[in-house]
C-alpha cells in the first residue's frame, strides 16, 4: 500500500474543488480488480465534474474521471488476472465509485472489457466513452434498417468528441454524412475525418415545427433540446436519429409528429450502464470501423495537470476532436 497521484474534487462551503493530489490506496472502495491506470480522458460530463457546473459527483471526496484504459494489477476475479490489457467506461465511476484520473483505480470485474488486440490502452482513451457511445449510436442506426443508400446522416455536435468519431466511422461505412457544428472554421477538419457537407448550427436552432422539410434519413445527437427536435421534424419517413448527449439541456419542444406521420424512431443511448455484451460488441467493432489514422488526428494529449483547462474549455464548448490523458 502506498499513495499515488489522482485528481480530487472535495467539497468546500462555497461549493467543489478539484486539485491534484496524492490519495492513498488504502483509501481504494471496494473492487475485485486493480487496475495500473495509464491513459484517461476528458468527457463532457468530466468537464462539468472538475469545474462544479453540475452536481455530478455524488460523494466526496471523489477522484474525478468516467473511463479509463491500463493494466490488471491484481485480481479476485476468475475473470481478469495480472497483465490483462482492460478498459472501463462509465459505471458511475467519477460519480458515486473513485473514477480514472488517478495512477491506480480498484473495481468491480464485471465492468471491465478486454481490450481489442490491436488498441493499445492510449487509441482506447482517444476512442473513449465519446468514441464508444458514437460506436453505440451508429449500431442503433443499423439496427433500425438505415443504409447508405437510404440518405444522408446528420451528426450534430459534430466537432466535438462525440460527433468526431461519429463522422469518421460513418464515413467508412460509406453514410454520406453532413455535420453540423456551431463552429464553421472547423470545416476542413470535419471534412478530413469524411463528412461532405457543413451544416451551420443556426439551421437547427430555430422555432421547432411539428414536420419540416425532410432533409435526412437519420442522425447521431449529442446536444439535445431543439437541436433534437429540430433533427427530428426533419428525418425522413422511417428514418432513426440516435440520442446521446444533452449539452444545450434536458428538454425535448417537440411534438408526436415525426413518429406517427413519418414513422421515425428516436433510439436512446446510454454508455453509463449499457450491458456488457453490448459492450465487447461495440469496442470490437472499434477496431474495424474506426480509421486510426483519423482517430490519431482528432485527438492531443494531455498530462493529469492539464485537467482543469481541458475541463473549463470542455463545458465552454471550445475542445476539438478527443483529449488523451496521460496518467502514468
Amino acid at each position: 500500500m502506498g499513495t499515488f497521484k489522482a485528481m480530487v474534487i472535495e467539497k468546500t462551503e462555497s461549493g467543489t474543488k478539484a486539485a491534484l493530489a496524492d490519495f492513498d490506496e488504502a483509501n481504494l472502495m471496494d473492487g475485485d480488480v486493480t487496475v495500473a491506470v495509464e491513459y484517461s480522458t476528458v468527457n463532457y460530463k468530466d468537464g462539468l465534474a472538475i469545474t462544479g457546473k453540475a452536481p455530478v459527483v455524488r460523494r466526496f471526496p471523489m477522484i474525478a474521471g468516467v473511463d479509463f484504459a491500463g493494466t490488471v494489477e491484481s485480481s479476485n476475479s476468475p475473470n481478469w488476472k495480472p497483465g490483462d490489457k482492460v478498459v472501463l467506461n462509465g459505471w458511475g465511476t467519477g460519480e458515486t465509485h473513485l473514477g480514472a484520473y488517478a495512477e491506480k483505480s480498484r473495481v468491480k470485474g464485471d465492468w471491465l472489457v478486454k481490450l481489442p488486440a490491436s488498441i493499445s490502452t492510449r487509441d482506447a482513451m482517444a476512442i473513449g466513452t465519446a468514441g464508444y457511445t458514437a460506436m453505440l449510436a451508429v449500431m442503433a442506426l443499423q439496427r433500425n434498417g438505415l443504409t447508405p443508400e437510404r440518405g444522408p446522416i446528420a451528426v450534430t455536435g459534430a466537432a466535438g468528441g462525440v460527433g468526431s468519431v461519429a463522422v469518421a466511422i460513418l464515413s467508412k461505412l460509406g453514410f454520406t454524412v453532413h455535420a453540423v457544428t456551431g463552429r464553421p472554421e472547423e470545416g476542413d477538419y470535419l471534412k478530413s475525418l469524411g463528412a461532405t457537407e457543413i451544416v451551420e448550427r443556426k439551421d437547427l436552432s430555430g422555432p421547432v415545427k411539428p414536420l419540416a422539410k425532410e432533409r435526412w434519413a437519420g442522425g447521431i445527437d449529442s446536444v439535445g433540446s431543439t437541436m433534437l427536435a429540430n433533427l427530428l421534424s426533419m428525418t425522413k419517413y422511417g428514418g432513426t436519429v440516435a440520442a446521446c448527449g444533452l449539452a444545450a439541456g434536458m428538454d425535448l419542444p417537440s411534438s408526436v409528429a415525426p413518429f406517427i406521420l413519418r414513422g421515425v424512431c428516436l433510439s436512446g443511448i446510454d454508455s453509463v450502464m449499457c450491458p456488457i455484451e453490448l459492450r465487447r460488441v461495440a469496442w470490437k467493432r472499434l477496431e474495424t470501423d474506426l480509421d486510426r489514422p483519423k482517430l490519431a488526428a482528432m485527438t492531443r494529449e494531455i498530462g493529469l495537470s492539464g485537467l482543469p483547462e481541458a475541463a473549463a474549455a470542455i463545458v465552454a464548448g471550445q475542445v476539438r476532436g478527443r483529449i488523451v490523458v496521460k496518467i502514468r
